[in-house]
């Protein structure tokens, strides 16, 4: 068996860590320079997405060897809309870092990794079947599983962020649900120290959104941000990212060829993030490939987590903010703090079982925006 995982970013390097520890040895091949020789960002993992695993640190490590180590554990959550203001607190999850800096979650994964990583690699999918048993497609983004025909879009994506430097408690994030600063979607702050954090937009590309000025945009939810703050935050780094694809596979294997990470589909549409996903489907194809499961079945609770997701997406893009301040005002209630927090519930799946019948299309009917 002759392995070749095409990108070294998390689910790559989770199937390489994990296939190591049965004694397989891939050879991964990476375009860029190093690993996360992208933007630096921030992201959360948040249990609410990730029922019933109640904390992700302990399940890696406990269940799959995999060891990480979070910036900060969040015990705040503040939520803003237009006119509301909402709190939530308790054990809500974990800041981490994403790109090119040392306790970024690739870095960290790289260290573990003892097989040989070809950088500034050229090898196309097609050269890589010549010469492996088994291709597993782990590039970061959906673009071979489109090639192939292989991947149904929902939609795309567009994000705008920055660096910011300022005063901030590690272990307090802030949520932004403003239809005026992030039409039919968000804006978050995670801080990175008590110094610096990323402050970022993130909206859905459909028509309706289509002559949005993007720069007006950010300029709006960054005085918002340092208004709600009440500091003047200082930009040191910026990123944009445009047309993001967000969707699924039809068929998690195809042959040889296994599609992990956002190859597979595992970005969460609800809120953007898909950290767990996508290191758990590159954990399933080595315990496939090792005969410890079929990989097709071990990705269904994450299909269904993406549908699940989906449907909380589109819910949340027909409220308008009236409708944000509501839901925004009422988290500051204990009844809402206790479903946010506890393990015994999963709000997610419970929403969107609920918001079904009011979404406008079937989650699983392809919009391509």
């Amino acid at each position: 068996m002759k392995i070749a995982i095409m990108g070294a970013g998390l689910s790559g390097l989770a199937c390489a860590i994990t296939l190591e520890k049965f004694g397989v040895f891939p050879t991964i091949f990476e375009k860029r320079s190093r690993v996360g020789d992208r933007f630096v960002n921030g992201e959360a993992l948040l249990p609410i997405f990730n029922r019933p695993i109640n904390d992700d640190y302990a399940y890696l490590s406990e269940k799959h060897g995999i060891f990480l180590q979070p910036l900060a554990n969040i015990s705040k959550m503040n939520f803003y809309s237009e006119n509301g203001q909402g709190l939530v607190r308790g054990h809500l999850g974990f800041i981490n870092s994403r790109g090119r800096e040392d306790e970024s979650f690739e870095s960290q994964l790289f260290r573990q990794v003892k097989s040989e990583i070809t950088f500034n690699s050229k090898y196309t999918y097609e050269e890589l079947l010549q010469d492996f048993t088994h291709v597993i497609m782990a590039t970061g983004d959906a673009e071979y599983a489109l090639n192939v025909h292989n991947f149904r879009v929902d939609l795309t994506a567009t994000l705008k962020g920055a660096t910011v430097e300022g005063k901030f408690d590690r272990h307090h994030v802030s949520i932004w649900l403003d239809n005026h600063v992030a039409p039919k979607g968000y804006g978050f702050l995670l801080p990175y120290s008590e110094k610096e954090a990323v402050i970022t937009i993130a909206y859905p590309d459909y028509q309706d959104n289509q002559s949005i000025n993007l720069d007006s945009l950010w300029d709006r939810f960054y005085t918002k941000v340092c208004k709600d703050l009440n500091q003047n935050l200082r930009i040191t780094d910026q990123f944009e990212v445009n047309r993001y694809i967000m969707g699924l596979c039809e068929y998690p294997r195809l042959g040889n060829t296994f599609f992990t990470g956002n190859c597979f589909g595992a970005m969460m549409p609800g809120f953007g993030f898909g950290q767990l996903p996508s290191m758990l489907t590159g954990i399933y194809v080595a315990h496939d490939l090792c005969g410890k499961g079929k990989y097709e079945e071990l990705v269904k609770p994450l299909r269904k987590s993406y549908h699940n997701s989906l449907v909380i997406r589109q819910a949340m893009e027909q409220l308008d903010n009236h409708k944000l301040d509501l839901i925004v005002n009422l988290l500051n209630n204990r009844v809402s703090t206790h479903i946010l927090t506890t393990n015994k519930l999963n709000p997610l799946k419970i929403a969107s079982y609920i918001l079904r019948p009011f979404t406008k299309s079937n989650p699983r009917k392809s919009r391509l925006p």
